[in-house]
């Protein structure tokens, strides 16, 4: 008895290489403002020193996110700031007095898990 099984690639969305193979992730070309690794490159090499984790897959991350929020028209810099330096959004309310809320911290726990699903 033999059994068939169709695996489908995971998909990786970067510079070096795209696979488009449903609607979602064609939906990515379609944000104008996405963030590039380079541009996440530069500033955490500007502000905190060497940069030590993939950046291809940071800049995934953060615009899977950006994707999942696109109802509430999210900046990806806004939410590569709260991942960072824990910078609020305000029309999110990711904070209340100066700690995250629930919706602050549901943020950051998926750009994490996007994040590790492509490390």
């Amino acid at each position: 008895m033999t059994i068939s099984v169709s695996v489908l690639p995971l998909l990786i969305f970067n510079e070096h290489k795209q696979v488009l193979t449903d609607t979602r992730s064609l939906k990515h070309l379609e944000i104008m403002n996405n963030i590039t690794a380079d541009e996440i490159e530069n500033y955490i090499e500007e502000n905190y020193g060497t940069m030590k984790h993939d950046k291809y897959s940071f800049a995934d991350a953060i615009n899977e996110v950006s994707y999942d929020l696109e109802s509430w028209s999210v900046d990806p810099w806004d939410i590569f700031l709260l991942v960072i330096e824990n910078k609020p959004i305000k029309d999110l309310h990711t904070h209340s007095y100066g700690f995250q809320t629930r919706a602050g911290r549901g943020i950051i726990e998926k750009f994490q898990s996007y994040y590790y699903e492509m490390v």
